[in-house]
């Protein structure tokens, strides 16, 4: 029979609590609040020691089904919310004056309430007391606390406790006596809400948003104004509005909350108000950040094309992506935090689906970490003509998984950058100079005087062409080979381009070849030269002092 009187008089209030389950956006669980609408059959005794029917199992549900009674007017329900052992007179009067000052007073902070049977155990000292909030009065701060109340044969159940109900009168008598800074017309109700929380909400805040939007385009035009006419630029340098949007959605946000400080809501707007001011915040601010990102990827972008390093530019994407994804995991973090939501949870996951996903792609990863480490290092760039292996070619794309090489066949290679990064390169062009060295051997009738000729002429040669770098010039004579008189020629050349070192060396040698020939020399073949000893040369004695030696050597 209990349960069916409750039944009758909660049935009403169900726009009331579907108005409540809106506010709470989503995560406020009214697990308690649909079994007080519709009809139950009656529990057996274990059942209702399971679960009370008033949906007092949890601080959450206490709060949330006193605050549904409350809005309907049924206050002598609403004081069964409450420990009133020590308050045994009117005690609908006493629900109907927390209710107010609730309503008026309380933090709308909803979202954070325990929905744990054995509550947030916030205060060690005092594990069955449950802290709602704190109401700031004239006197100093109440907090209005819950209590966790034993019941023979059943489960505990939360009240509002003895030491909150015993405040609440004198906190009652100095709110009451506020006066009310809306008009009446606007704190009347229309499904729920007042009419000035309809307007607010669904007026004033877009038109103030369109406000904003006109604002910006009169910034935005003076600035180019300004631009044209002081400093002589046609260009707006780069800026594309003086308010953009997530701007905008921050000052909306600083409306709302303006609207909650300053005026005199219910503990319903406030709430609403408070989702709606933490979903604009967040959007607002995730939104900026992404802005953001994107401008500073501009900037760095144009910034590498300026220095020539445009294979670095490469990875500037995908860590704008990163860095992206970042801000938003960050903004859903501080909402689910806001709404209640503990993120830990979460996070574990995400960082158990990371480890997997890790794991699967272990090689992707190792050439994408490959690939950006060999854009910021530059130990290759686009166009650079290098060796790696039996790999040799020039570079025409650098990616975040692969570099693609042109072959001096033409023929395109695919290199996975985790082989890049861990193998030895050659970069031939970047190289500041290139070797000149040459071996030059002239005939062994060369007189020893052309031979000293030949070498200072070519040691000045080289020293006096300004394409030659100084203090790298080397010219000796080398060694008597076997058809010829070798000397060294060694120098750097000041170019960076093929084409440019090979056209200087075309040069010198033909000077050098020049100066051999005016010293009256020839740069000698590879021969050999044969004796043939004739019959009187072979019967002939050895001279007189070749047989001292040798008489010498047997004594």
């Amino acid at each position: 029979m209990k349960t069916s009187f409750l039944q009758r008089r909660l049935a009403p209030g169900l726009r009331t609590r579907l108005l409540l389950a809106c506010a709470l956006f989503a995560h406020v669980a009214w697990a308690q609040l649909p079994k007080l609408a519709a009809p139950q059959p009656a529990p057996s005794q274990s059942a209702e020691k399971a679960q009370d029917p008033l949906g007092r199992n949890t601080p959450r549900g206490t709060v949330l089904s006193f605050l549904a009674a409350a809005y309907d007017h049924k206050y002598d329900l609403a004081a069964q919310y409450l420990d009133t052992r020590s308050h045994p007179k009117d005690p609908a009067s006493l629900a109907q004056q927390l209710f107010y000052v609730l309503d008026r007073r309380l933090p709308a902070k909803l979202n954070n309430l325990s929905n744990d049977p054995q509550g947030s155990l916030s205060d060690p000292l005092n594990v069955r007391r449950e802290l709602v909030g704190t109401v700031e009065t004239q006197d100093g701060r109440v907090d209005i606390n819950l209590e966790r109340v034993d019941r023979p044969n059943a489960t505990p159940i939360w009240l509002f406790s003895r030491e909150t109900l015993t405040a609440i009168p004198d906190v009652y008598q100095e709110i009451n006596v506020t006066p009310i800074e809306l008009p009446p017309i606007l704190l009347k109700r229309f499904l729920g809400f007042t009419l000035f929380g309809w307007a607010f909400f669904l007026v004033i805040l877009p038109l103030l948003y369109v406000i904003l939007t006109l604002i910006n385009r009169l910034l935005f035009s003076a600035w180019g104004y300004a631009l044209r006419h002081w400093t002589k630029r046609p260009e707006r340098v780069g800026l594309k509005s003086v308010l953009p949007h997530p701007v905008r959605l921050l000052f909306l946000a600083g409306a709302v909350h303006v609207m909650l400080e300053r005026f005199s809501l219910s503990l319903l707007s406030r709430q609403v108000g408070s989702i709606v001011q933490t979903i604009i915040f967040n959007v607002g601010l995730v939104w900026l950040a992404i802005l953001l990102n994107g401008r500073c990827e501009e900037y760095l972008k144009n910034r590498m094309e300026r220095q020539g390093r445009l294979g670095s530019t490469a990875i500037l994407r995908p860590a704008r992506r990163m860095m992206d994804l970042i801000a938003i995991v960050i903004g859903l973090m501080f909402a689910l935090h806001s709404f209640g939501i503990n993120p830990s949870a979460f996070l574990a996951g995400l960082g158990v689906g990371g480890i997997a996903v890790a794991l699967a792609a272990q090689k992707t990863l190792e050439n994408v970490i490959g690939g950006a480490s060999i854009i910021l290092d530059e130990a290759v760039r686009v166009g650079d003509y290098f060796k790696m292996g039996t790999v040799e070619g020039t570079v025409e794309t650098i990616g975040l998984r692969s570099t693609r090489v042109r072959t001096m066949n033409r023929t395109l290679v695919t290199i996975p950058n985790g082989q890049i990064a861990t193998m030895t390169l050659e970069n031939f062009s970047a190289r500041d100079s290139f070797w000149f060295r040459h071996i030059v051997g002239v005939g062994y009738d060369t007189p020893s005087p052309a031979l000293g000729l030949i070498l200072t002429e070519v040691r000045t040669l080289l020293e006096q062409d300004p394409r030659v770098l100084p203090a790298t010039t080397r010219v000796r004579f080398l060694r008597f080979a076997e058809s010829s008189l070798d000397f060294e020629i060694f120098a750097y050349i000041g170019v960076r381009e093929m084409n440019q070192f090979l056209e200087v060396q075309e040069d010198l040698l033909i000077k050098i070849r020049q100066i051999i020939e005016s010293a009256e020399a020839e740069i000698a073949f590879p021969s050999r030269t044969i004796y043939l000893k004739s019959e009187t040369e072979k019967d002939a004695q050895p001279s007189e002092s070749f047989q001292k030696v040798i008489a010498g050597r047997e004594a």
